[in-house]
């Protein structure tokens, strides 16, 4: 049996516009975590440290701008989600769009991962209905 999780998109952002960028995503149900500030870590630091440098060393050479950025998990609030229905693909849609629109500023694969539960914000100001 698979351990709970939370499904989250792993993204370098640039340190100058992460203020920004949270405040996007949180205005659409989508909640940034700095790694290193994660409750699910002992060593939040370490692991941000090891993230990114991960992230970077696979990207060969074509990341290597954001070497100093903070690693962030983006998670999706309870608007986006039907029960134990798999999200469906307009929060995807959402997500990404919203990370494409701050371009030269993050990198990230358009995958998701999983982590262990993360405390997100369980009252939205924002419903989205399906479809939407």
């Amino acid at each position: 049996m698979r351990r709970p999780h939370e499904n989250v998109a792993t993204v370098l952002v640039d340190p100058a516009v992460l203020p920004d960028l949270s405040a996007d995503l949180a205005s659409l149900d989508l909640w940034v975590w700095p790694v290193a500030t994660a409750p699910v870590h002992t060593d939040g630091p370490r692991a941000a440290f090891q993230l990114r440098r991960r992230m970077v060393e696979a990207r060969r050479g074509a990341w290597d701008d954001a070497a100093t950025w903070t690693p962030v998990w983006v998670a999706f609030g309870d608007s986006w989600r039907a029960g134990a229905d798999p999200l469906p693909w307009s929060a995807h849609a959402a997500l990404w769009d919203t990370l494409a629109a701050h371009g030269l500023h993050v990198r990230f694969r358009k995958c998701l991962g999983g982590v262990p539960p993360l405390p997100v914000v369980r009252e939205p100001a924002v419903r989205h209905q399906p479809g939407a």
